[in-house]
């Protein structure tokens, strides 16, 4: 028998990842199986999941996906006694126009599911307040039920009482308070938490945070709060195209940012995949027939990926017979230079003409829809791919041809084209699912 839950919140900040984090441990610690999933485009979060749960996590999302392949990708959960699906900014929070089959909120997840939603509040410098503010997300869409709320960074036993009744008086659950512990923050940069394997210490700060919310959350009662759900067959799963047989693909430190439904769905699709470092000035399989770099943080890394020779020399002699693609951060690293934070410009592999820069950070964030107008690995001319974009990149060059019309969540058209040139292409949106 299987349970679900959505953890949700009224914003960014309040401590859903931390909660979700610390359940799944301390329900594994009591031997049961948890399965996480992620509402929303974050490629982050998943690897914390699985460290707390010793299982994969995936993404889920209703702008981008299909109700069938959001069901299918659920449906791992279905051996397991409890599946967390962890939410991303508020609990409605999504764009104006919808997509394959919502918004991107995580109401919707929870909807489409039927699992209720267990609330994350933050009260500080509220009392009263904080029950009519989550009163009102309770009550704004009839789809969408609660299972309770957790309060988090509470001041005192005083401000804990005050909080706990005006809760009880309109009818809400509280299933746990947290006070202030700094000692389960999790590290952050400039795109989110830094990540669960660049963390050393990772799976003893979840330890720690498990301890913590079983000393202050009522497991049991939690564990209650989320009705028995039963898996149905999807029709249709999330349907991916491999960009090829063999792929070599970048992994490390500066390029993980890897949607893990993506590589599911392309060995799924009977890909084999050939990771290697960039950063340990490795190169693409000579035998491979494409090669994918990922997103992930180069402008951390630019000096010594530009001092990388073998890499790129590798690289730059895999494109001239076969195909290479970049996401965001490698689409930068295809690209003639990227400009550090600091100023410091640094050469990349040239195989294509973009150049940026964080010496000046400007924000891109949003859905994509991109119409091709060139073939890239896996998809050609016409093809309709949605996906993702944020990065804080300035772009100085993008001088070849665009590879597609892109446009955001609006249909608004956006200036990030992508390039292409020669076997060379790349995007700055990360690929979620084809548009069907």
């Amino acid at each position: 028998m299987t349970a679900g839950l959505v953890i949700s919140a009224p914003a960014s900040g309040v401590g859903k990842t931390t909660l979700t984090l610390a359940l799944a441990r301390a329900y594994r610690s009591r031997g049961l199986k948890v399965q996480c999933l992620k509402s929303g485009p974050d490629y982050i979060d998943p690897a914390f999941h699985a460290v707390a749960t010793g299982r994969a996590s995936v993404n889920v999302d209703s702008w981008a996906m299909a109700s069938d392949a959001i069901a299918s990708l659920a449906g791992r959960g279905a051996d397991a006694d409890l599946v967390l699906a962890e939410g991303s900014m508020g609990l409605f929070d999504g764009v104006a126009a919808r997509g394959v089959s919502g918004t991107g909120a995580t109401a919707d997840i929870a909807e489409m599911m039927g699992w209720p939603v267990l609330l994350v509040i933050d009260p500080s410098g509220q009392a009263q307040t904080a029950a009519a503010i989550t009163a009102g997300l309770r009550d704004f869409r009839a789809g969408v039920r609660l299972a309770g709320v957790v309060l988090n960074r509470v001041a005192g036993a005083r401000h804990e009482a005050l909080v706990r009744d005006a809760m009880a008086g309109a009818g809400i659950a509280v299933l746990g308070a947290l006070p202030r512990h700094a000692e389960i923050a999790l590290p952050k940069r400039h795109l989110g938490l830094v990540q669960a394997e660049e963390q050393a210490e990772i799976d003893g700060l979840i330890s720690e945070a498990a301890r913590f919310v079983a000393e202050h959350v009522d497991l049991d009662a939690v564990l209650q709060s989320a009705p028995v759900w039963s898996p149905q067959p999807a029709a249709r799963g999330l349907d991916i195209t491999p960009p090829g047989q063999r792929i070599a693909l970048a992994r490390d430190a500066a390029f993980s940012f890897v949607y893990p439904h993506m590589v599911e769905a392309w060995r799924a699709a009977g890909a084999d995949i050939v990771t290697f470092s960039p950063l340990a000035d490795e190169g693409p399989d000579a035998d491979a027939d494409v090669c994918w770099l990922p997103g992930g943080y180069p402008e951390l890394h630019a000096g010594r990926l530009a001092a990388n020779r073998r890499f790129l020399e590798r690289l730059r002699a895999f494109a001239e017979t076969n195909p290479v693609h970049g996401e965001c951060g490698g689409y930068m690293v295809l690209g003639t230079a990227l400009t550090d934070a600091d100023g410091v410009r640094h050469e990349m592999a040239g195989l294509l003409g973009l150049e940026t820069s964080y010496a000046k950070r400007r924000m891109h964030l949003g859905y994509r829809l991109a119409e091709l107008a060139a073939p890239v690995p896996g998809h050609g001319p016409g093809a309709r791919l949605r996906g993702h974009e944020f990065h804080y990149s300035t772009i100085i060059a993008q001088p070849d041809r665009p590879l597609a019309v892109v446009r955001d969540a609006t249909g608004a058209i956006v200036a990030e084209t992508g390039s292409r040139r020669g076997s060379a292409t790349g995007t700055f949106f990360h690929l979620i699912a084809e548009d069907r």
